[in-house]
């Protein structure tokens, strides 16, 4: 019996070029979409508001949104991981214009606390109330959201491991994780002066006690 002969190449050409539109097609209404969510929380300084507003400043149905995100949390979730691979980028780029590990790891240290710090400028409310409610509500996603900073910090901290400048029980990858967590932790819940007096931890802190921690250095 002969077999069944393949499909013949000039209809798998017409299936695959209209996959790719319709993928193409896809992916514009899914960043119309974010890039509306984006906008107004740029405007409000929160993750507060609703899927139809979102619905309407994209001009798109609210069918088309849920056949692209489960809900508005799902949509927030994109945007955290967006951002957070944003960061990451930003760091990457800025580190590699210095030639010195140590320096490239300070740089990446500080850019990540300056990028997270609370600031009525900075507009940043992804990394503030939506941020640790994540934690608790969604720890998986949270970790998959964060693996490119991760591995950022974890190339700079091997670059500065290799040049002999770190302790040799130092290992990169959970050092990073450290280091992001804590500068992370410590950017979001640090606001500028208040009425107060109080003095909120800074950039060079931070960086101070990643880079030696709390024992005395030796001379």
């Amino acid at each position: 019996m002969s077999s069944v002969s393949e499909e013949p190449v000039w209809k798998q050409r017409a299936v695959e070029r209209s996959t790719q539109a319709a993928k193409a097609r896809a992916e514009q209404r899914l960043e119309r979409f974010l890039d509306a969510a984006q906008l107004i929380m740029n405007e409000k300084g929160s993750t507060d508001f609703t899927v139809q507003e979102v619905v309407d400043r994209s001009r798109q149905s609210l069918r088309s949104f849920y056949l692209h995100f489960d809900g508005k949390h799902e949509l927030l979730l994109a945007l955290f991981e967006d951002s957070l691979n944003d960061t990451a980028e930003q760091i990457r780029t800025s580190a590699a214009e210095h030639s010195d590990p140590l320096d490239r790891l300070e740089v990446g240290v500080r850019l990540l606390f300056d990028l997270c710090r609370l600031s009525p400028a900075a507009q940043r409310p992804l990394f503030t109330d939506f941020a640790s409610q994540l934690l608790i509500s969604h720890p998986a996603e949270v970790k998959l959201a964060h693996m490119n900073l991760l591995s950022v910090l974890t190339e700079l901290l091997t670059g500065a491991q290799e040049a002999g400048l770190l302790r040799t029980a130092v290992k990169p990858r959970r050092t990073a994780a450290l280091i992001m967590q804590t500068v992370m932790f410590n950017a979001q819940s640090s606001g500028s002066h208040d009425d107060n007096g109080s003095h909120p931890i800074t950039a060079e802190e931070i960086w101070t006690f990643c880079a030696y921690g709390v024992t005395r250095r030796p001379d």
